[in-house]
């Protein structure tokens, strides 16, 4: 259904001017629908369109059942077929057969296995200035760079915003990243991101919007703005989003969609809470080192390293604009003997374009393996690392172990730099390398005329297959948690690090994927690659407590982190801070996430009795912000519990599920309110 939002003017082609507000600003009060825009506060906002991929998208559609709904209510809902795409076991099948009969049943797009990434797909055929889209993959802010606010959240949080309920996120601050200048031969849009990273950190972006503007950003086209605001997760930020221009609406057109442009950027006086400086001439390769994607040097300083596999793809550098550069640059070469190389297009449509063109037979020639359109070798499905080798990579992540294999040594880079090493057979600047052939010239950056690729795999809501859901014998229930608790006591299971990520929480592998319909089966396999025994401590002791370091929970959005941690029976996480996504899931099942300062987490050890002094329910219920824990009953400390009403009464009833059903039944049938 079409919507109409107090920002637009009459014939919804530009939003109304409100003097000294960002985009993000406009955005966010075009689609408020309680709270105010202060930077901290919660406010709840009415969303467009919603994605779903299928690895999250099971427990999307079995909650979306769970709340007797007849209908999407968004004015889109699209589920995509991406990271199980090889379909190496029935169980990968049956979800993608459950998915598409829930787009049937529903009234959602549905993307066929194969067809593309998420990101990719959606920007190709969804993304439109102004517009809020929710979407249960980390990476959904990557349409920020066509001015559409996207945002990533738990699948609880999709399926409740698809029946027609607002979402609910703490107002960001918003940052000004002003990029100045342009470009040189061999720095990228990675590039630009890269340095985000070296300067901020993956903690960096916490609570926060980046708003790339400047003469530098408007040098910049769409394909290279969706590369930047897809890496912003890596960041941890809310969303990145860029103003819209004459190139995006130059996109629009080339992909067949130029009506839905709309011009929406900042006023002039817009007054942003900071302000990062890029001159991008400055900007030289760059690339992030084993295991973490802040971990970021030039490519010269690690030049040398011998590589033995090289990937060009992902939602990060999959598109026609990113593959073309790195075939280019293979044409009438081989790449190293002792490697390979292998390129995954983000989508059909790229990889069908690449093929009409001919450039997928030139990479075969120079010794490329094409690969199907896919996450895959993103989550370490496919395309493994061999055991102490080098890969290169054009993902967004190189957390450890989330290539397939627990020894990886994976870098992350642009395809310049991918293609580089490919034909040298090691590291190395592409400068050095073109100054070294002669004939090297730098492919920079190229649109096709038209982006023509077929829609052959994107089922409308109009041609539905199904009109009921089928579900494989691998598909179980939405697990439900009792209302919260007076006395919350127990073991500490685990004391962690920081930046423990939801791939330690519950890996992304082959073999553990297939169960992500299955809440009992997967939770075998909860922080396996923290303490292989933590699954089995925690069912032999009832549950208990986790504790963790800075940044908690931080990567994907997937919903199963905080799911299997609670059907195991851990009541509370006690971290020095959360990820943004992984503190909502927390709520969103019951288990309370406590905030301890540093002294707190280094007194504290695994196997410590914690229990929480105060009547958690009552305190929860009546707003209190402190909470004190006692220590083997030894000594004590202070928590903190930040929360708003809203999540308090969610984290009251057991999980945000239980307190939806009950609004939604108070209601005698109108569409769930989520306050």
């Amino acid at each position: 259904m079409e919507r109409e939002h107090a920002g637009f003017i009459s014939d919804g082609k530009r939003l109304t001017d409100v003097m000294g507000q960002t985009l993000t600003e406009k955005i966010l009060a075009d689609h408020l629908v309680e709270g105010e825009l202060t930077p901290g506060e919660e406010i709840g906002i009415e969303i467009d369109q919603v994605l779903a991929q299928d690895t999250t998208g099971t427990m999307v559609w079995l909650q979306f059942e769970a709340l007797d709904l007849d209908e999407v209510q968004t004015e889109l809902a699209a589920q995509y077929c991406d990271h199980q795409t090889y379909q190496f076991d029935f169980k990968n099948t049956d979800d993608h057969r459950f998915l598409r009969s829930a787009a049937g049943t529903y009234g959602a797009y549905f993307s066929r296995p194969g067809n593309g990434i998420c990101h990719n797909v959606h920007k190709e055929n969804f993304a439109a200035p102004g517009k809020t889209l929710l979407g249960s993959d980390s990476h959904t802010p990557t349409p920020g760079g066509l001015g559409e606010l996207a945002i990533g959240a738990g699948g609880l949080d999709i399926a409740v915003a698809m029946g027609g309920g607002a979402y609910y996120v703490e107002m960001p601050e918003v940052v000004n990243v002003k990029l100045e200048g342009e470009l040189p031969e061999w720095a990228t849009a990675k590039d630009i991101v890269l340095e985000m990273l070296r300067r901020l950190s993956v903690k960096g972006g916490v609570g926060k919007v980046f708003e790339y503007t400047g003469d530098g950003a408007a040098s910049l086209t769409v394909p290279e703005r969706t590369t930047i605001t897809n890496m912003g997760t890596e960041l941890g930020a809310t969303s990145s989003i860029f103003e819209t221009d004459e190139k995006t609406k130059d996109y629009l057109e080339r992909q067949g969609r130029g009506d839905e442009y709309v011009e929406i950027t900042a006023d002039e006086d817009a007054d942003y809470a900071d302000e990062v400086v890029i001159d991008l001439g400055d900007l030289e390769p760059l690339i992030a080192k084993p295991s973490m994607p802040d971990n970021v040097v030039p490519v010269r300083e690690v030049a040398g390293e011998k590589v033995e596999q090289v990937i060009v793809g992902s939602c990060t550098n999959g598109g026609y604009e990113d593959v073309l550069p790195a075939a280019k640059m293979v044409k009438g070469r081989e790449v190293a003997k002792h490697l390979e190389m292998i390129v995954a297009p983000g989508s059909k449509q790229a990889g069908e374009m690449l093929a009409r063109q001919g450039w997928t037979a030139e990479m075969m020639a120079a010794g490329v393996n094409v690969s199907e359109a896919t996450c895959g070798p993103c989550i370490g499905i496919g395309h493994v690392p061999a055991s102490d080798s080098v890969s290169l990579r054009t993902f967004n992540r190189n957390f450890e172990g989330r290539s397939g294999i627990e020894d990886d040594s994976v870098f992350l880079c642009s395809p310049e730099v991918a293609a580089a090493a490919a034909l040298k057979g090691e590291i190395v600047d592409p400068r050095d390398l073109a100054d070294e052939l002669g004939d090297l010239e730098a492919p920079g950056i190229e649109l096709p005329e038209k982006y023509d690729g077929s829609k052959s795999d994107l089922i409308t809501p109009e041609n539905a297959i199904d009109d009921e859901l089928i579900k494989g014998p691998n598909i179980g229930a939405v697990p439900l948690k009792d209302p919260l608790a007076a006395d919350i006591q127990g073991e500490a299971l685990l004391h962690m690090e920081d930046n423990i990520t939801t791939d330690h929480i519950i890996p992304a592998t082959s073999d553990i994927l297939k169960f992500r319909s299955n809440i009992e089966r997967l939770s075998e396999f909860t922080l396996s690659r923290v303490d292989d025994t933590f699954a089995q401590r925690a069912k032999d002791s009832d549950g208990g407590v986790l504790v963790a370091g800075e940044n908690y929970g931080q990567g994907s959005s997937r919903e199963h982190a905080a799911m299997c941690p609670m059907y195991l029976g851990i009541e509370a996480v006690f971290a020095q801070s959360f990820a943004r996504i992984h503190k909502a899931n927390l709520f969103n099942f019951g288990i309370v996430p406590l905030t301890i300062d540093e002294e707190t987490y280094e007194k504290l050890d695994k196997g410590d009795n914690i229990e929480i002094v105060d009547d958690v329910a009552e305190a929860v219920r009546s707003g209190a912000e402190e909470f004190t824990i006692r220590v083997n009953d030894d000594w004590e400390a202070t928590t903190s519990l930040k929360a708003s009403e809203r999540e308090r009464k969610i984290l009251a009833a057991g999980g945000k599920l239980s307190w939806t059903k009950q609004q939604y039944e108070s209601d005698s049938g109108a569409a769930p309110a989520d306050d």
